[in-house]
């Protein structure tokens, strides 16, 4: 039982990593003078460990503290609070940059990503 959690844990840290890539490159940007970390590995690997970290202990509490906004959007509110995920791991990241345009973009991507991979591996939760 441990060693799926293990192994799901890490999955979903390469699965937010790679989404986090592609959500900095297209609607992120970098500060002046860092260009360079566009390309460095390990920025994108932080950036998933600090999403999935960020989504595992934060994202439930604020879920929680907006169920009756959530009711009554029909859900729709949802997506601020996954942008405020999104936000607030780019807000963690050194040199990285997003507007609140983009973390919304980002969010539905991630949504995305993350569906595909589970159509896929649905066993592994």
């Amino acid at each position: 039982m441990v060693k799926r959690q293990i192994v799901s844990f890490i999955l979903r840290w390469f699965v937010s990593s790679v989404a986090m890539y592609i959500c900095i490159n297209f609607f992120g940007s970098f500060k002046e003078g860092s260009e360079m970390m566009r390309n460095s590995f390990w920025l994108y690997l932080s950036a998933g460990l600090i999403f999935s970290v960020v989504n595992t202990v934060l994202k439930p509490i604020l879920t929680i503290f907006s169920l009756p906004l959530i009711f009554l959007t029909l859900g729709l509110f949802t997506v601020l609070v996954n942008a405020a995920m999104v936000g607030l791991t780019i807000w963690i990241m050194p040199d990285v940059q997003m507007t609140f345009w983009g973390a919304i973009e980002s969010c539905i991507l991630i949504s995305i990503i993350n569906y595909l991979v589970n159509l896929a591996m649905p066993d592994v939760k």
